[in-house]
């Protein structure tokens, strides 16, 4: 089934030295850029983390310190990437969860503003989960009746999810050719900020969706606690997150003038 696009979807794949949004760094970065009119092309980067690549994750996806000492930094190829990516919608496998989050705190680090809250994201895994609850490779071969060769390598992965999402909308009639619908469906929650920190509620207030303050707006406890956004920003948070705390803070304090 070819996909209903208004705008161009890019499903992109990310090995990285390990599962920590904060802390760790991409080592490879893959995409399939579909266009409206069905035309596809993809890319793939080598990166440079600037950080070792632990053994437990080259046993994964098999990148080593050596295959990327001379790689380019994600800072350096960051301004290319924002312009391939700009005015695309976004879909990957576990993507809302992970690969969104630490796109996003790569971009920040670097210092390249990409507004990635205007974009529509399209989470493959939760349409299977909700669907069939089984893995990449499973569904690969659930939807597409093929086994998943060089599986965590990031450009077969992001092939691999091109092709399930295309076999997703043949086999289940109910799911619309839509981004828009494929993005909400694929959101377990309205999350604020990439991580999930902060949702909305049914009233469109941010909420904080974590410890103590849980299910509490967030401007309510940043009014009444100063020392929570200090607590904030000290933490072992991501900068996103971060930054999503600050903006509501200080429009609070320009609603009080």
């Amino acid at each position: 089934m070819r996909l209903n696009l208004k705008k161009p979807l890019i499903f992109f794949d990310l090995e990285t030295t390990g599962v920590n949004i904060v802390k760790d760094r991409i080592v490879e970065l893959s995409y399939v850029k579909v266009l409206p009119d069905g035309t596809e092309s993809t890319r793939t980067y080598r990166i440079n983390p600037e950080m070792p690549i632990p053994p437990e994750s080259t046993a994964i996806h098999g990148i080593t310190d050596e295959d990327v000492k001379d790689c380019p930094t994600f800072k350096s190829l960051a301004r290319t990437l924002a312009a391939e990516i700009e005015g695309c919608d976004l879909a990957g496998y576990n993507s809302n969860r992970f690969d969104i989050p630490l796109l996003a705190e790569e971009f920040i680090r670097a210092g390249v503003d990409v507004n990635l809250n205007r974009r529509k994201f399209i989470d493959v895994q939760t349409i299977f989960h909700k669907m069939e609850q089984r893995t990449l490779s499973a569904a690969y071969r659930f939807y597409c009746d093929k086994d998943l060769e060089h599986a965590h390598t990031a450009e077969a992965d992001a092939m691999a999810t091109y092709e399930v999402l295309k076999a997703q909308l043949d086999r289940y009639p109910t799911l619309k050719n839509d981004v828009t619908y494929l993005s909400q469906f694929s959101a377990y929650t309205r999350n604020v900020d990439f991580a999930g920190r902060l949702v909305y509620n049914d009233k469109n207030e941010e909420v904080i969706n974590f410890g103590k303050y849980k299910g509490r707006v967030a401007a309510e406890v940043l009014r009444t606690d100063p020392g929570y956004y200090s607590w904030i920003m000290n933490g072992d948070f991501p900068l996103n997150t971060k930054k999503t705390f600050t903006e509501i803070r200080l429009r609070n304090m320009g609603q009080k003038k």
